[in-house]
């Protein structure tokens, strides 16, 4: 009977005030008056006999539900919560500390999880139906979505939230995480500082957008800053940023705004910076016409499982735009545009951490030239099967260091003697 009575509750609010899916619309003591005021005339015309603490229960949950998460929102609070994964209404994963568990936490049934992806949905533009199965979209407090619904997910909608870390914010904190040493966090604020263009590339979930967001706060804050992101997920700390997001097309199959068309747009709004969320097709070549043209100081995120491959898929997505150009070329372009490469990766033991800082050093017989100046070697597992391992710098002094020293950043050249 009760979750019954909850589901009934649930759904009378719903279809009477569905403003309250958007948690600005109501103050949460409003919301708790309103779903007492509905469980009391349901328990007067029914003559249920609920007691006080059945009534607690039932606006309890239900506010955890249209005010917060409902049964994940013990996880969204939890700082340790980097991710949380629902595949279908009772299997519910998260992954704390970099660790994936399944947890005993499930929803009542499939329309008890889509009042979630509802509500998730309901501050956006955007929408799922069969029409359209899947999106992702960007919360308020700057975590991300990603859903998908039926006929393309078989064992009930699919949502994975992957939080917005706020304990993350500088360099200092990314150390204390493991994710690169003192002398790489210092080259990277100086390169950041310099005006170097840097891609942040890793597989999914291994920390570059992260890292990225934290290293921006190093940005100057006398720059105009262009953020272009396909779901917004950047949360710069400057004043005068600018933030593009593309737009899917509508249910007519128009309105689509797409990254590239972001980009080619950006260029006349007068950047300083132009901060691309990731890339993934066409848009590599305007970029790296951009970049070659005097746009300096770019961020981009790029999935790529080494340096090596963000040479070849920055290739592959530049051949996607149509323009016939020969691949030396294209090597021509890279090498021109690209200062550094920051390779992430995520270990098995649930760390994340760079593996490479490499630097582009021009062309050799047709092809980019790719020089690690910190790497990460592997030297075994602990006794609790962690991965340990050490920075070493390999004795490559970067290309434009001369660069930084003449407009005064001070790095003294000891941060890359080999060892």
């Amino acid at each position: 009977m009760f979750k019954e009575l909850k589901n009934r509750v649930r759904q009378r609010i719903v279809s009477e005030h569905n403003q309250l899916f958007s948690k600005e619309d109501i103050a949460e003591s409003e919301l708790r008056a309103l779903i007492l005021r509905v469980i009391n005339t349901m328990n007067a015309r029914e003559g249920l006999a609920l007691t006080q603490a059945d009534k607690d229960l039932i606006i309890n949950e239900l506010l955890d539900e249209f005010m917060g998460f409902g049964p994940i929102e013990c996880y969204m609070r939890d700082p340790q919560v980097s991710e949380i994964m629902i595949n279908g209404p009772k299997r519910v994963y998260i992954e704390k500390q970099g660790r994936k568990e399944l947890t005993e936490v499930t929803f009542e049934d499939e329309s008890h999880l889509m009042y979630l992806v509802y509500k998730l949905l309901a501050p956006t533009r955007r929408r799922v139906d069969e029409l359209f199965p899947f999106t992702e979209i960007s919360l308020p407090d700057g975590s991300r979505a990603n859903i998908v619904i039926a006929p393309i997910a078989k064992n009930g909608p699919v949502v994975t939230l992957r939080k917005f870390l706020k304990n993350i914010n500088t360099v200092e904190d990314l150390i204390k995480l493991g994710t690169l040493d003192k002398r790489m966090g210092d080259f990277l604020i100086a390169s950041i500082r310099g005006c170097a263009n840097i891609i942040f590339s890793g597989a999914s979930s291994s920390g570059k957008t992260t890292t990225l967001n934290v290293l921006s706060y190093y940005l100057s804050e006398d720059e105009r800053i262009v953020t272009i992101e396909d779901t917004a997920e950047l949360h710069l700390s400057q004043d005068h940023v600018v933030r593009l997001e593309a737009r899917q097309a509508n249910i007519e199959g128009k309105g689509e705004i797409t990254i590239r068309e972001l980009f080619k747009n950006s260029l006349r709004m007068r950047p300083d910076r132009i901060i691309l969320g990731e890339i993934r097709g066409a848009e590599a070549l305007e970029m790296l016409q951009a970049i070659c043209s005097g746009h300096k100081g770019s961020l981009v995120v790029l999935h790529a499982d080494s340096p090596q491959d963000v040479v070849y898929r920055l290739e592959t997505m530049v051949l996607t735009s149509g323009v016939p150009l020969k691949l030396e070329t294209i090597h021509r372009h890279i090498a021109a545009a690209i200062d550094l490469i920051v390779q992430q990766e995520q270990f098995p033991d649930g760390a994340r951490r760079i593996t490479n800082i490499t630097q582009v050093n021009g062309l050799k017989d047709g092809q980019v030239v790719l020089e690690d100046i910190f790497v990460y070697d592997i030297e075994g597992l602990d006794s609790r099967g962690d991965i340990q391992g050490r920075w070493r710098a390999t004795g490559v002094i970067p290309k434009f260091y001369p660069l930084l020293k003449k407009i005064g950043i001070e790095l003294p050249q000891e941060t890359f003697h080999k060892g």
